[in-house]
């Protein structure tokens, strides 16, 4: 058998900090394990695959706004084969250097096969059975599919399985109604496909706040069918070769019935952690599959960390990222972290782009009460590049408690989203977590990262924030 000092289940953000443990501790035995093609779910079948794909789609629907400011644009052809190969050309390059660079290093192993636990500690990998002093779990996630009948035998696509796509669909039908959806929604729809989005949720993209969604159903309807509060019953193929989906209202119980070329499964991730086998090694997991950790990220045993998807706490790699971080300073450096997430960003790059941080309006007044929270608002047009780019009814949000000050949550949607609510999650990193450095700061004019300071100079009572939504026809039903 052999033993190792350290054994790293995974090749995204389990392995930020190998080459530092190496360099701290010379004659380090390493093993480096993945079932798959090395460099993370986020490099191989997540993120940066998906936005090599989106930015494409951007183009596409910047170029259909080109008539309203006077310029006569045309776009004579969509080359969807080339941009799907641009897409896998890059990300082959990028695995490929990651392959060469774990198989050649003397400075660990690295197993390209799939591991599971026999005992505490101890792992076969293939043939062999290896044991670890200390193990970090970074084992990913994989596509959530629903128990839907017929549809395995009809066929459908994920967010993994889409990517190998080389013909673009007349149409397609995407189950689910979250990011994914939103996401994949918006390329398929700018390549051309007739897309229809059919989610369980009453709210489109039900994670965000509810006139966001609003917005963003409002807008990206515009270019694709959105159906929500429906379930999926049945899927089935009819004589021509489509995919005909049966749902119905979950409300009333009226049947819809979608034909589509294509089915995309975007319904979100799930627990990769079964084939890990984790009961055998004493290491404890929810009801959903995801590996318990304490608030420093580490597991029921002893010297073993899960961070990650395998956690499931925040799909997001810029939170494997952090979480890393956590680890390598309580694992490696000896060291008493808590892991913190009162701060987690996220985006969403659809058509228009979503942006949020921290606490949503109903989680802050559970916490602080309807009395205890001002709303800072203010819309992209109010701005003089806003109006610059006739941008309508696109806003920033923000929460902060009124007592003190601290900014407990923001949210946007519009052109940079993902851009624009970085400046105010700094913020929420600072001593105090207050409005003073971006509001007591010069912004250059006119730019659109003014709509971010006039949101925190325009602050007001939920009541009147929620009396403007009226007007704007996105206060969400009661």
């Amino acid at each position: 058998m052999l033993e190792y000092d350290l054994i790293v289940i995974g090749t995204g953000s389990g392995m930020n900090y190998v080459s530092s443990i190496i360099e701290r501790n010379p004659g380090f035995k390493v093993a480096i394990i993945d079932k798959d093609e090395p460099g993370g779910i986020c490099l191989t079948r997540g993120c940066i695959p998906s936005k090599l794909l989106l930015y494409p789609a951007e183009l596409v629907r910047t170029i259909g706004t080109a008539s309203k400011f006077g310029i006569d644009a045309q776009i004579k052809d969509i080359d969807f084969k080339r941009i799907m190969n641009r897409m896998r050309t890059i990300i082959s390059e990028d695995i490929g250097n990651i392959r060469k660079e774990l198989s050649g290093s003397p400075e660990f192993n690295y197993y390209n096969d799939i591991a599971e636990f026999v005992s505490p500690y101890t792992m076969k990998v293939g043939k062999e059975t290896i044991k670890g002093k200390m193990i970090f779990l970074c084992s990913g996630s994989k596509p959530l599919i629903p128990d839907i009948k017929g549809l395995d035998e009809t066929g459908y696509l994920t967010s993994d399985t889409v990517l190998k796509m080389t013909e673009l669909p007349e149409s397609i039908a995407i189950i689910g109604g979250g990011y994914i959806a939103a996401e994949y929604g918006h390329f398929f729809s700018a390549m051309g496909s007739k897309v229809t989005v059919i989610g369980r949720n009453p709210n489109f993209i039900p994670d965000e706040e509810p006139e966001i969604s609003e917005l963003a159903k409002r807008e990206m309807s515009k270019n694709m069918e959105i159906m929500t509060s429906l379930e999926v019953l049945e899927v089935a193929k009819n004589n021509d070769g489509k995919k005909v989906i049966t749902a119905k209202e979950r409300k009333g119980g009226k049947s819809v019935t979608v034909t589509a070329e294509e089915i995309l499964v975007a319904t979100g991730r799930a627990a990769n952690t079964d084939i890990l086998h984790p009961e055998k090694g004493g290491i404890k997991t929810d009801s959903n599959g995801w590996i318990e950790v304490n608030e420093y990220l580490e597991t029921s045993q002893p010297g073993i960390w899960a961070f990650g998807d395998a956690n499931g706490k925040y799909l997001f790699k810029h939170v494997a990222n952090y979480e890393s971080t956590v680890v390598f300073e309580n694992a490696v450096m000896k060291k008493k972290i808590k892991v913190d997430y009162h701060a987690v960003p996220h985006a969403v790059f659809s058509y228009p782009e979503v942006a949020s941080v921290g606490l949503k309006e109903k989680e802050a007044i559970e916490k602080y009460g309807e009395e205890g929270i001002l709303i800072g608002f203010k819309m992209f047009e109010e701005t003089a590049k806003g109006t610059a780019m006739d941008l309508k009814d696109y806003f920033v949000k923000v929460i902060l408690e009124k007592n003190t000050g601290r900014i407990l949550g923001a949210h946007v949607i519009g052109p940079y989203a993902s851009i624009l609510i970085q400046e105010i999650i700094n913020l929420m990193f600072v001593p105090g977590q207050g409005a003073a450095p971006v509001t007591g700061g010069m912004h250059i004019h006119p730019s659109l990262s003014e709509v971010v300071e006039k949101a925190l100079y325009s602050l007001m009572p939920p009541e009147h924030y929620h009396h403007l939504l009226g007007h704007m026809e996105l206060e969400p039903e009661v």
